[in-house]
């Protein structure tokens, strides 16, 4: 028997539309829809995913609890893994990031594996700053990064946008 993948929408939501897609009984991707919609196949995992979000959106769920089909290198999922140490409403740098994973001088590459988490939201990249505290790069936009930090109850006094 082979793989089951599924592909959905879940559209309107306080970030935008959102693309997410899964690989049997796990959810391989949460992205900010940027291309064109191709025919979806509604999953139980991805009804459920969806309904988790949709909780996170409106009463604050701090946990998601279907299963995740990271697929990166090594390094990557070894940063995806730590940023779901990260609890809700908190932020750290990306330089606390790369000392969590044992490596000062491995933060460019925290940074880069941070940028390709394939599961927006659920994996928090979104709860990594820079240093001085200020937003840096996320692929959502960095308007929604705020949102969702603002969403979180994260202390957003020293954020900026710049």
């Amino acid at each position: 028997m082979g793989t089951t993948k599924g592909l959905a929408y879940y559209n309107h939501t306080p970030v935008g539309d959102l693309v997410i897609e899964s690989e049997d009984d796990t959810i391989t991707r949460i992205g900010f829809l940027k291309e064109q919609r191709e025919t979806g196949r509604l999953t139980p995992v991805i009804e459920l995913c969806i309904r988790e979000l949709e909780e996170y959106f409106s009463r604050g769920r701090k946990f998601f609890t279907f299963n995740l089909g990271l697929r990166g290198t090594e390094f990557q999922n070894r940063v995806w893994k730590e940023l779901l140490n990260i609890p809700y409403g908190t932020t750290i740098s990306y330089e606390e990031l790369a000392i969590r994973l044992g490596d000062i001088k491995s933060i460019r590459a925290v940074g880069l594996a941070n940028g390709q988490n394939p599961v927006a939201i659920v994996v928090p990249c979104h709860r990594v700053i820079g240093k001085n505290g200020s937003l840096t790069g996320y692929g959502g936009g960095l308007e929604n990064k705020q949102w969702l930090l603002e969403h979180e109850g994260a202390v957003l006094k020293q954020l900026s946008l710049f």
